[in-house]
């Protein structure tokens, strides 16, 4: 098989594509014929080594896939091969023609879901529903700040927080990306490249403050966003795109709010009954068509550092995907 190979941490121009034996599935395990593979904020932290999963070179990167099942392992009763299934691998060996998914892992697709849509869908929609409901405890009628909604995660925030009943104010650094959270159903948008994030966010509430703010972006924005908190107000912490942020704590006792951290993947290996809740739910949203997630970006293997480069540049709209 093909597969885009790590050798060396670095930037993503330094990937290769390369010839490999095809893999073959152990027990309670399913080797998948990959039709898209979701490309994440974490695969292009893992090229350069400052993610907290680590992986030595060489490696193929890339931690969920979708696909047809061409083999079954040892002790795997649920699936079939010709089945068409999404899954998680963990995070790499994804960016490949052929790939090695455990079945406790793989979910079986509708036929009306596409495979580029389904991939990635645990990764940034479960990290969503996983954070606005069972962390942020986001109400019907509440008001939704959305920090980088123009991207992946933001824009499944955006879609989820409508389809929960909130009022949702997308933020993004460009009317580009804003036009698209609009066409996503946001019902406020902010520009924090031209306008003040927090004095906007205060106007869009009439001085009240944002109920919970998801926050997938970090570094300056979030202290500005967090001033905008209403009382008793939920923050989400759910990634740092624009750096760590340091925040004045007394902001927290002013507000009587909450800084709470969303962390999906070490969830799922914690909770796997609430891992599994969620990802029932996602595909029974997306099957109906209430959830439609957003593919701007479609790159062969060849591609794909460029496809990681777009995102390290934060010049991707929604959801991009490696289709082999």
């Amino acid at each position: 098989m093909r597969a885009v190979v790590c050798t060396e941490f670095g930037p993503p121009e330094n990937l290769v594509v390369r010839e490999m034996d095809d893999p073959a599935p152990g027990p309670d395990q399913v080797l998948v014929e990959v039709k898209a593979a979701a490309v994440t904020f974490p695969d292009t932290l893992m090229l350069e080594d400052k993610y907290q999963f680590k992986a030595a070179p060489p490696y193929v990167p890339g931690g969920e896939v979708a696909g047809v099942v061409a083999a079954v392992g040892d002790d795997v009763e649920t699936l079939s091969v010709g089945d068409r299934i999404v899954g998680g691998l963990g995070t790499t060996g994804g960016f490949a023609e052929l790939a090695v998914v455990p079945a406790e892992t793989a979910r079986v697709l509708p036929d009306g879901v596409g495979f580029a849509e389904s991939t990635g869908l645990n990764y940034a929609y479960g990290t969503t529903l996983y954070g606005l409901k069972y962390r942020g405890e986001l109400a019907e009628g509440e008001t939704l700040l959305i920090l980088g909604a123009g991207g992946n995660v933001g824009l499944s925030a955006v879609e989820l927080g409508k389809l929960m009943g909130a009022r949702v104010i997308a933020a993004a650094s460009s009317e580009e990306k804003l036009d698209l959270c609009r066409e996503r159903g946001a019902d406020e948008t902010i520009n924090y490249a031209t306008e003040n994030l927090k004095e906007r966010a205060k106007e869009l509430t009439g001085g009240k403050g944002c109920d919970v703010i998801y926050d997938c972006v970090g570094g300056d924005y979030a202290e500005a966003a967090l001033r905008a908190i209403g009382w008793g107000g939920r923050f989400l912490v759910i990634g740092f795109t624009a750096g760590i942020p340091s925040i004045p704590l007394n902001l927290t006792l002013l507000k009587s709010c909450q800084i709470v951290g969303v962390f999906y993947g070490a969830m799922t290996a914690r909770d796997p009954q609430l891992r599994d809740a969620i990802s029932a739910e996602l595909i029974e949203l997306t099957s109906t068509g209430r959830l439609t997630p957003h593919v701007s970006g479609r790159y062969p293997l060849s591609s794909a550092g460029e496809a990681l480069r777009a995102l390290m540049d934060r010049k991707a709209l929604g959801k991009v995907v490696i289709e082999p």
